[in-house]
């Protein structure tokens, strides 16, 4: 293996032009994923045909340059500008947009890429030594271990409620009821779309969330009176402090193995990856109350998590041919054309080829690190232009972006609802997280869970019977209850100091 890496290096490192191919990929990976509505699957899409006619190597440094990029880039504007680039983002944005309004867009900005380097460098170490253990867990997910990763996902609703757990939770619950709308996972069956043919394949959570929250701050943003103001962005330091970086390493790297986890079970993505591992951050801090306020460590663990699940989509999609998620779907397809079959004989029969690419992933991050770095202070310039130039350029964005998923006017208007709606729920201090949260994983759990009764005809005992199933749905009740019981007794004990207080001044 060593010797496989070795040669991989010297392929890399002697050849410019798969370099330069590697840097053209990171670069475009970037902007596709800064832009909201193009996602790094679109990117990776697009440019497949363009590899059809590349050497293997340089086919595959491309898109993987693309793919690296375009999750890292979805934190540029979710920070700067609270939209989203990428569904995984939407984590981002939480602590990100809070640190840009305290002055701290460059710091966010250079923990953003300091913590996606981590994560995806991680990443690849691990599909390069364990990926034949590894696969094999993912081959113990079949649909109930699905469905209890998805509930698991779901709980974890209450950690980022913000403010209120109570105006989380129905915003969760509105959105798994939105979720509901399309065609029924196994009968096929339209439900609850009032005869409209775009509804079919139910609503898309891409324009939902461009509307919730670029549309919605745009809106916001409109109604303030001191429009032409600019807000303040301090861009001394991008990179955090040493002591900064401490307290956060431990959250890096646990972050940077549950997206590796994450990655590696079919269906599973960045945007799980991001979500869960905010999660965790704040379970395991000290100062949770900060979460949610603008917090180094949370924009940390959002792009560690969802970096660390790109190294870990390619375990079974090279291992056993399974993609792990969107992306490395389309990324079977490239393999097949450059005539590369993946499976356990791939390793065997084209092992120079496939460390090659290995260490090729390890030198687009390393590029997407430098860029990152370079371009954060004029990443950050942004938030310094006038508002009353801003607001227009992100709604048409927003349009941009949500029509060009489907090139259809029907997604634009389902973001220009869900921008009405995102406008209102932030007057109410509704957080908009729950919602993207309930339509990503809603009809995973709904179609996972109908097919686990299917196999076991019936039968609920298949969610109690398999550990990891069991497993996942006991720290799934652990995680949503949690924060219910800790706001429960605060107020209580809130309550009775007020008590006190009132009798001490008697």
């Amino acid at each position: 293996m060593f010797d496989y890496i070795l040669q991989g290096a010297t392929h890399i490192f002697t050849q410019p032009m798969v370099m330069l191919i590697s840097v053209l990929g990171v670069v475009i990976g970037i902007i596709v994923g800064a832009l909201p509505g193009l996602t790094a699957t679109m990117g990776v899409a697009l440019l497949l045909p363009v590899t059809f006619g590349m050497e293997p190597v340089s086919g595959l440094m491309l898109l993987s340059g693309v793919y690296f990029g375009g999750v890292y880039g979805g934190s540029i504007t979710a920070i700067l500008l609270r939209t989203p680039g990428t569904p995984a983002a939407a984590a981002t944005a939480i602590d990100g947009y809070a640190l840009t309004q305290k002055g701290m867009a460059g710091q966010a900005l250079g923990t953003a890429t300091l913590s996606s380097t981590i994560g995806g460098i991680l990443s690849v170490i691990v599909l390069m030594f364990l990926s034949p253990v590894l696969a094999n867990l993912a081959l113990e997910f079949s649909a109930p271990e699905t469905f209890a990763l998805a509930v698991f996902g779901l709980s974890i609703i209450t950690s980022i409620s913000g403010k209120s757990i109570l105006k989380g939770l129905i915003a969760g619950t509105g959105g798994l009821l939105v979720a509901t709308i399309g065609l029924d996972p196994i009968l096929g069956l339209p439900r609850y779309t009032g005869g409209i043919e775009e509804l079919m394949n139910g609503i898309p959570y891409i324009p939902v969330m461009i509307g919730l929250f670029a549309a919605a701050e745009a809106f916001k943003t409109l109604e303030e009176a001191a429009v032409g103001e600019k807000v303040k962005a301090k861009i001394e330091r991008i990179l955090p402090t040493w002591y900064h970086f401490k307290k956060m390493l431990p959250t890096i790297l646990r972050s940077s193995g549950l997206g590796v986890l994450i990655g590696i079970i079919p269906g599973a993505g960045g945007d799980i990856a991001a979500f869960v591992s905010y999660n965790e951050a704040k379970r395991f801090s000290k100062e949770k109350e900060e979460f949610g306020k603008g917090k180094l460590e949370a924009v940390a663990a959002c792009e560690s998590g969802a970096n660390g699940c790109t190294g870990g989509a390619f375990i079974p999609l090279l291992t056993l041919g399974i993609p792990g998620d969107s992306v490395t779907a389309v990324m079977l397809g490239a393999l097949l054309v450059q005539g590369l079959q993946p499976g356990p004989m791939l390793f065997t029969n084209n092992g120079e080829l496939v460390y090659t690419l290995f260490v090729g992933m390890l030198f687009c991050y390393i590029v997407m690190f430098v860029l990152g770095l370079l371009a954060a202070r004029y990443f950050a310039k942004v938030v310094e232009i006038p508002k009353s130039i801003l607001t227009p350029v992100i709604l048409v964005l927003c349009i941009v972006g949500s029509y060009a998923i489907n090139n259809s006017f029907f997604d634009v208007g389902i973001m220009l609802v869900s921008g009405v709606i995102g406008y209102f729920m932030q007057k109410k201090d509704f957080p908009a997280s729950p919602i993207v949260l309930a339509l990503i994983l809603g009809p995973m759990a709904e179609s996972q869970f109908r097919r686990s009764l299917a196999l076991s005809d019936g039968s609920y005992d298949i969610f109690f019977t398999r550990p990891i199933t069991c497993l996942l749905l006991v720290l799934s009740l652990i995680t949503l209850f949690t924060p219910i019981i800790k706001s429960v007794l605060n107020n209580k004990r809130s309550a009775k100091q007020s008590i006190q207080g009132t009798h001490t001044s008697e």
